[in-house]
């Protein structure tokens, strides 16, 4: 078991060790979805949440399991059925942060209304990047409740629960949520939102139709005009961090905290493409920092500053943690960067392997500036992501900054033999392949920038010690099934980088959905599946990717595929369970949550009854 070290690397034990484990087994959740019939048994349910929330430890965010186990208890004491679970979760929540979001001014809040409160019929409404953007015609309660928020200062939203709501939080416009939503989308909250610490209340749609559907209009009056008191408990929140990770790579910060040294010309201050308007040596440095600043989830930086603040007292997740990152070191946060250098150095390198035509909504680097600048550009990144960290001796000491070097560069090289590897097979003639070497290319290629973020922000506050195993350990099991999943969603296709199904199909890559199909197919059929992978392979792309997809249907693929991610979502949570200190474990159970983020509705289509998790630990 590890625990929270001391300065020398001993051991010291915690009295938070008989925190509750967690619970990785997913279900049908569908059955758990009924709205309560009667007002009154609403409010019967309402108030029974608040007077529990009232006596509840807010210091953290509760988790699904603790909610659930409270809930239950309300239903039994009620004698309501199992089937409310999911609504009366979502009122516990609600009760459970309303001190919070009251302790956050109305315009700081953003209130999210769904479009299907409209009427259907006769809407003049026309929807923008935004959402709805209502017309105030009267005709439906979204201008009543629009009008009411605005007034008070809300910024308003009305569209479905969507990446954005968590795109706005994270950018810093709002510090809390209030909403109206259906309970499939609000059950999607739940861990993302909430576990991350973001205040939010809901009020629950009565029905899922989507269409002229009906809500509790008096709850969401009030909800709207709960009253600004800043005298609330604080509850920790990874906000601050979350937005601290971001901003390290907005073009201003990122340039204060390692400045160029060829000059300050921007590409955003040239026209074009910036060869002929910025001086040859200094356009490799600007191409650079333009693609750093470009966007992406910066996940890793999250997870050194994460962990660096769980074993240092976690002050950055209270209330005013935005002022304790503040007072941290440069030096902390260009550690923390360095990773994310390195990443979108790979991209830039992934992109010309794979003949990607955009990422992050625009062109890619090599098709925008040529395949030997491209190269060349990704080289100077990982230079740039070595120097944020070397250059930190005097300040970290120069065993800090060597373990961390040292921890940089074991993940660098593992992360190129797994790409090297993938390569390889890509190119061989014989696609064969077993799902044990298709898991070890995925332990290589994506689990060790988890692991060196995890272990930076762990040297940065002190010697690793025993931490280094269970965290290898966790990170390799997080990668992996972070991988299959997006195996899996890549069937669904993806509107942000990867804008076809099957895309690895095509692409010639090696996934375990692949070499699962081979074991399990006949051998008539796994003679098909291979010369359907190959580059000159008559039929069109689309005729292949939907064959390719039937042999994947008949040898059961998908389900076994998504068996492999429970079980190694439940090896991550079990290394979690042991870890000391509590803030330590609770962040690693929050990047399960958030990295192993299942859109269930997509993943449905591919699996239509969502199944229990394995009790097999074979493959």
């Amino acid at each position: 078991m590890a625990t929270a070290s001391s300065a020398d690397g001993s051991v010291n034990a915690s009295a938070d060790s008989e925190q509750p484990k967690r619970k990785s087994k997913r279900r049908k959740t569908s059955h758990l979805k009924l709205v309560p019939e009667s007002k009154d048994m609403r409010e019967a349910v309402r108030a029974k949440c608040q007077a529990i929330c009232d006596q509840v430890d807010k210091s953290r965010p509760m988790t699904k399991d603790e909610m659930e186990v409270e809930v239950r208890k309300i239903l039994e004491e009620l004698e309501l059925p199992e089937g409310y679970l999911g609504w009366t979760m979502v009122m516990f929540a609600s009760e459970f942060w309303r001190e919070q979001v009251a302790a956050v001014p109305p315009n700081r809040r953003l209130f999210l209304l769904p479009h299907c409160l409209k009427h259907a019929e006769g809407c003049p409404a026309d929807y923008d990047q935004f959402g709805l953007d209502c017309k105030t015609c009267g005709a439906c309660s979204i201008a009543d409740f629009r009008g009411m928020a605005e007034d008070m200062g809300y910024r308003v939203l009305v569209a479905e629960g969507s990446p954005i709501v968590h795109k706005i939080i994270v950018s810093g416009y709002v510090d809390a949520i209030v909403g109206v939503a259906c309970l499939n989308v609000l059950e999607k909250a739940i861990d993302k939102i909430l576990l991350a610490g973001i205040p939010c209340m809901a009020v629950p749609l009565l029905s899922d139709d989507c269409r002229n559907t009906a809500v509790d209009e008096d709850w969401v009056n009030e909800m709207i005009q709960i009253e600004y008191d800043d005298s609330a408990p604080q509850t920790r929140t990874y906000l601050h961090l979350m937005r601290a990770s971001m901003d390290l790579f907005e073009p201003d910060e990122l340039e204060r905290i390692i400045p160029r040294m060829r000059g300050e010309q921007r590409l955003s201050d040239v026209d074009g493409n910036g060869l002929g308007e910025i001086d040859p040596i200094a356009l490799t440095e600007a191409v650079a920092y333009d693609f750093l600043s470009k966007g992406g989830k910066h996940s890793r930086p999250f997870i050194t500053l994460a962990t660096y603040d769980a074993l240092t007292g976690g002050q950055a997740t209270l209330r005013d943690g935005a002022k304790t990152i503040e007072y941290w070191s440069d030096s902390v946060k260009r550690c923390a960067m360095s990773i994310e250098t390195f990443h979108k150095a790979s991209l830039v390198h992934d992109d010309i392997e794979d003949d990607d035509p955009f990422r992050y909504g625009e062109e890619t680097v090599h098709n925008r500036y040529g395949i030997p600048t491209a190269i060349n550009i990704g080289d100077y990144m990982i230079g740039m992501g070595y120097r944020f960290v070397s250059t930190e001796a005097a300040t970290l000491g120069a065993d800090v900054t060597a373990d961390i070097l040292d921890v940089l560069a074991e993940a660098h090289t593992k992360l190129s033999e797994g790409q090297g590897a993938e390569l390889l097979w890509r190119d061989a003639l014989d696609k064969q392949l077993k799902p044990i070497d298709a898991l070890k290319v995925y332990a290589l290629k994506t689990s060790p920038a988890f692991e060196a973020a995890m272990l930076s922000g762990i040297r940065l506050a002190q010697p690793i010690g025993e931490y280094r195993e269970p965290v290898k350990q966790f990170a390799r099991n997080l990668g992996v099934a972070f991988q299959i999943l997006n195996d899996l969603l890549d069937w669904q296709g993806d509107d942000f980088n990867k804008m076809a199904a099957g895309g690895d199909v095509l692409g010639g890559r090696p996934t375990v959905l692949h070499a699962l199909a081979l074991e399990a197919l006949p051998e008539t059929k796994q003679t098909e599946l291979l010369d359907l992978c190959r580059e000159d392979h008559p039929a069109t792309p689309a005729a292949r990717i939907e064959r390719v997809k039937h042999l994947y249907e008949e040898a059961n693929v998908f389900t076994m595929a998504l068996k492999l991610v429970d079980k190694h979502q439940a090896r991550a949570e079990a290394i979690a369970d042991e870890i000391q200190p509590e803030d330590l474990r609770r962040l690693m159970y929050f990047l399960i949550d958030s990295i192993l983020e299942r859109p269930e509705e997509q993943l449905q289509q591919l699996i239509p009854a969502i199944i229990e998790a394995p009790d097999s630990e074979s493959a």
